[in-house]
């Protein structure tokens, strides 16, 4: 019988910082199809990472937006028509261009229609899916090691299971990385931004699994060094853009919590 391989601390801690410094030195432009309130924060995400974040949403204009960039997110916050149709034009040609796409489907427990929108789009192979257990169980996943690397199997991508410990399963790997700061559910957009953060990270790494997990492992000790200096959520918010900034891999290896 055939069991998954977990992957091991270092393997990990040490893919992260790599992948960082290969990120800042390509700065690797980002569309974000995302929701209206998350916007702002993922782009100054991005940018504090070393990214060119683009969001337009027009359906008139994504295409030319998306021919340039290294990598999409299609985030499902904001259910209109224009990002419904927006959505399908910029993964036909992110797709068209072999360039990677992430899914996060957004609040997909609390509405059978999106729920549906995100199947369709599921099968249309993104790179990797960032969400949280509820999103996951609408999906049709269980949200534990197991049920995320079955998810992965048979979805043809990469799981990245958000919360309290987050799991990053698919190429018959799984991660549990335990880095983080409880303000960091409290900050609106900072799921959003850890979707767009994972699509840039795959837009520099060599496979997605890997890239996903590091890209959850840098903004989860990230969110550890802002929660040092900040005074509440407010605070927060603008310390771990400064600690994404400055995050250097001394840090990552020496805080990286991984099983």
């Amino acid at each position: 019988m055939h069991h998954p391989q977990a992957a091991s601390r270092n393997s990990v801690a040490q893919a992260a910082p790599d992948l960082l410094a290969r990120l800042r030195a390509r700065a690797p432009r980002i569309h974000c199809i995302t929701n209206a309130v998350a916007q702002n924060f993922t782009a100054n995400v991005l940018l504090a990472a070393g990214c060119v974040p683009s969001m337009t949403i027009s359906p008139a204009e994504i295409g030319a937006f998306v021919e340039g960039a290294n990598a999409l997110l299609v985030n499902l916050g904001t259910f209109d028509g224009e990002r419904r149709e927006a959505a399908h034009i910029a993964i036909d040609v992110i797709r068209h261009r072999g360039k990677p796409w992430v899914l996060d489907p957004v609040l997909i427990d609390r509405s059978e229609a999106r729920a549906g929108f995100a199947k369709a789009l599921l099968a249309r192979k993104p790179a990797a899916v960032r969400l949280n257990a509820a999103e996951f169980k609408a999906l049709g996943g269980t949200p534990d090691r197991d049920g995320a690397l079955l998810f992965a199997k048979e979805a043809g991508t990469v799981v990245a299971l958000s919360g309290a410990t987050d799991i990053v399963a698919g190429s018959g790997q799984v991660a549990a990385l335990a880095n983080g700061h409880p303000h960091m559910a409290r900050v609106t957009a900072l799921g959003c931004a850890a979707s767009a953060l994972t699509a840039a990270f795959i837009a520099c790494g060599e496979d997605d699994w890997s890239a996903s997990a590091a890209a959850l492992l840098t903004l989860g000790v990230a969110g550890e060094v802002a929660g040092e200096k900040a005074r509440g959520p407010g605070s927060f918010a603008v310390e771990i853009l400064d600690a994404l900034h400055n995050l250097d891999a001394a840090a990552i290896a020496q805080r990286a919590k991984v099983s």
